[in-house]
This record gives C-alpha cells, sequence and structure tokens, in this order.
C-alpha cells in the first residue's frame, strides 16, 4: 500500500491515496501507522477518498483510533496532494469533511507544486447543543468557571466541527499541559470529549497556542484549535479579528471576519512517500 507522509505546521498524518488504494479497517490501521516506534509515526492516518459533493472527500482517524470530524492542518494537505498528484488541476477546491464542505485556495511555488493553502474553515458553532456539551443547548461558554483537579479555569467552548475548549493561561510554555489537558478532554460536560487550547496572549494580534488534541495527545499544531481561538479571543475581549497564532509547529494566519466565517492560512509540506505492507 503506497502512502505519502504529510505535515503542517507540526501536525503530522499518514495519508492514503484512497482512489487507489483500498483500506478496509482504517482504526486499526491508524493505531499501527500512528506508533512512533514499531509504525511510521504520526499523529493519526488521513484517508482521501472521491467525493459526490465534492473535489475530494477527507476522512480523519486519531492515533488511537477513534474518528475526527475534521482536522484543519490535515486539509491543507490533503488540497496539497491531490493537486500535487493530479486528483485535481485547479487552485481553488472544495473537500468534503466530517464538518462540512470546505473550500481551500492553493498557492503554488515556482515549480508548481502547493506550499501553502487558505482554508474557509467556515463559521463557529457557539451553542452547547452545537459543541455538544452538556447544560442548556442553547446557552453559551464564555469565561466560565471550570474546577479541574486542584485548579480553576475560565473556559470559552467553540465547534469547529470538532469540539474545543480554549483556556488563556499567562505562560503556555510552562504549563503542564500533559497534567490538565487529559482531565479537560474527558470531563463529564464533553459527552464526545474534547480538544482543549492552552493560550499565552502576546498582544492582540498574537497568541502563542498548545493543544491536547482529543484521541492523541499533545500535537504540534492543531488548525481546528487555532480558528477555536481566533473566535475564543474575540468573544473574551482578549485579541482581534486577524491574529498570529504562534503553535509549537509553526505559524497559522488566522482571520474571523465581521461576515462570520474563520480563514486559516498555513503550510502544507510532503515529508516522503513509501510502501507500507499491511501483513
Amino acid at each position: 500500500m503506497k502512502f505519502a507522509k504529510m505535515q503542517g505546521a507540526g501536525n503530522d498524518y499518514v495519508y492514503i491515496n484512497g482512489f487507489e488504494e483500498m483500506v478496509e479497517d482504517p482504526a486499526k490501521m491508524a493505531r499501527e501507522l500512528s506508533n512512533r516506534n514499531f509504525g511510521i509515526g504520526s499523529d493519526g492516518l488521513i484517508l482521501i477518498l472521491p467525493s459526490r459533493k465534492a473535489d475530494v472527500r477527507m476522512r480523519m482517524f486519531n492515533s488511537d483510533g477513534s474518528e475526527s470530524e475534521m482536522c484543519g492542518n490535515g486539509v491543507r494537505c490533503v488540497a496539497k496532494y491531490a493537486f500535487d498528484h493530479g486528483l485535481v488541476n485547479k487552485k481553488e477546491i472544495t473537500a468534503e469533511t466530517g464538518a462540512g464542505i470546505l473550500t481551500l485556495q492553493l498557492f503554488t511555488n515556482s515549480g508548481n507544486k502547493v506550499d501553502k493553502v487558505r482554508v474557509n474553515m467556515g463559521k463557529p458553532r457557539l451553542t452547547r447543543g452545537e459543541i455538544p456539551m452538556t447544560g442548556e443547548p442553547d446557552g453559551q461558554v464564555v469565561a466560565q468557571e471550570l474546577h479541574v483537579s486542584d485548579r480553576t479555569f475560565h473556559i470559552t467552548c467553540v465547534s469547529m466541527g470538532n469540539p474545543h475548549c480554549v483556556i488563556f493561561v499567562d505562560n503556555v510554555e510552562e504549563f503542564p499541559v500533559a497534567k490538565y489537558g487529559p482531565l479537560i478532554e474527558t470531563h463529564a460536560l464533553f459527552p464526545n470529549r474534547t480538544n482543549v487550547e492552552f493560550v499565552e496572549i502576546v498582544s492582540p494580534s498574537e497568541v502563542r497556542q498548545r493543544t491536547w488534541e482529543r484521541g492523541a495527545g499533545e500535537t504540534l499544531a492543531c488548525g481546528t484549535g487555532a480558528s477555536a481561538v481566533a473566535v475564543a479571543g474575540v468573544l473574551c475581549g482578549r485579541t482581534e479579528r486577524s491574529i498570529l497564532n504562534h503553535l509549537s509547529g509553526g505559524d497559522l494566519e488566522m482571520e474571523w471576519t465581521e461576515e462570520g466565517h474563520v480563514f486559516m492560512t498555513g503550510p502544507a509540506v510532503q515529508v516522503f512517500e513509501g510502501e507500507y505492507d499491511p501483513q
């Protein structure tokens, strides 16, 4: 089975071209391929598939085998793969995801290979019922207290097709993400678990983010998380609508427009291609 290893801001996945390959048990394969000692090593597995609704379809599986609705860094790499490998021949494409159909603008280098992608991530979903969270389904969660272990956090929750819990901290580099991330991910407030973003405000137009990703642990970047941070910063009066987000694996340019759509611009890189024997 042929595969490509790709990364966006350090958020790395194994990609399989579902136009040519068949994966019978993607959850099992995600666990095997993602293992950094006995497999290829990645944050998960992404299948690039035909779609009746869009130019391509994306399915994303975390390193624990669980399927997630969307991955912002992953969908940029889907767009790069589709263009560079001739699945599409245009520089604005659509991708079907578990969070809906996204529109992506592709930027190519002198060799006509995609190196940057701008994604319309759609409109954030802000009510408890949409995220989902327990409690009043029409209510929003903006800077509300959450008691976890020995700490009280102020959380702002957003869905970008998948659930996010954003927490602003004073020093994100020293924050114990591995301690509190899993406790919040599996908190009873979140029936489908949640991704958790810990964010330090550098200025109204600049932030630093670390992410505890649902089903994968801490990752170097999370595109839907960066989108949620852009929204949460505005809702909490912490940031402007356009920000530069410094993630552990690189930078993303984020904008929450007055019309309500979130746009993300960032790199898409192919690391290598190879063959994997499922046997």
